[in-house]
Parts: C-alpha cells; structure tokens; sequence
C-alpha cells in the first residue's frame, strides 16, 4: 500500500512541473516576443534615419551650388528617396533650410558660409505594446546635414 502512495505522490508532482513549465514559457516567450518586436522596431528606425540624413545631405549638396533656390534645396532633399519612408509625403515629412552667415543683396548666400538642412519624420511604432510602455505610438526622428556655400549668388 505504501508503494501505491508513493506512485500516485510521485505523478501529482510531475504533474505539477508540467504546468509550471507551461506557465515559466508562456511569460517567456512573452517577454521575448516584445523584445524582438523593439529590435525589429529599432532596426527600422535607424533604417529611416540613415534615409532622413542622406535626404539632407542630398539637398545640402544642391544648396551649396545654389543656396538662394530654396524650392530646389527642398525638391532634390524630397526627391532622394521614397524607401522606407516617402519623403514626398508633406504631411509626414518636414523640411528645414537655414542659412547663415552675412547677407548679400538680401539672401544669405555667401562663400563660405554655412547651410543647414533638417529633414523630420515622426516614425510609427508597429508593436501597440511597445507604445503603451513608452507612452506614445511615434518616435521623432531627425535627420540633419550642415554644408559650406560654395558659390554665392550675388
């Protein structure tokens, strides 16, 4: 009768691991799903920053020959990309032209010095729980790039 007892206690523990197995992964696999859903999210992230800058850079490039065409600066800076994110979106996307230095005949337009252009996207986040613990469904991101006028336009 003793043996009978023993068996019986041995099974109701092995029972009980069972379910506290299940339990230990299903809080794991929790908790690793929204890490990888931050990574995904991060890569991505950065993916569109790496795009914001480039814009920038691209626009900056084109003000440096020709800083007083803002229209131009800003087409070339939306034109450059519409991976991953479309840059023509006006609504979504901002562009910022700053010129400074000395003016000349009224624009700020002379060799040597500095034009700023910042591109700024407000990223979604995919994951709604990510959101939650951040407190927002959006990241702000900017992409800036800082040129010397090379050729005034007076």
């Amino acid at each position: 009768m003793r043996k009978k007892n023993e068996n019986s206690r041995l099974q109701n523990d092995k029972s009980h691991q069972h379910g506290q197995s299940l339990v230990e992964l299903a809080l794991s696999i929790t908790f690793l799903l929204i890490l990888l859903a931050g990574v995904a999210d991060f890569g991505r992230a950065f993916f569109t920053w790496i795009e914001l800058r480039e814009a920038a850079e691209e626009g900056a490039i084109f003000g440096a020959l020709f800083p007083a065409d803002a229209n131009g600066i800003e087409s070339r800076t939306r034109n450059s990309s519409t991976q991953p994110v479309d840059l023509t979106d006006t609504g979504n996307v901002t562009v910022t032209i700053n010129l400074s230095g000395t003016s000349c005949s009224g624009t700020y337009a002379v060799a040597g010095n500095s034009l700023q252009v910042i591109v700024a996207y407000n990223f979604p986040l995919t994951m709604p729980f990510l959101g939650t613990i951040i407190g927002t469904q959006t990241i702000p991101i900017v992409g800036d790039y800082t040129t010397t006028i090379m050729r005034p336009e007076c």
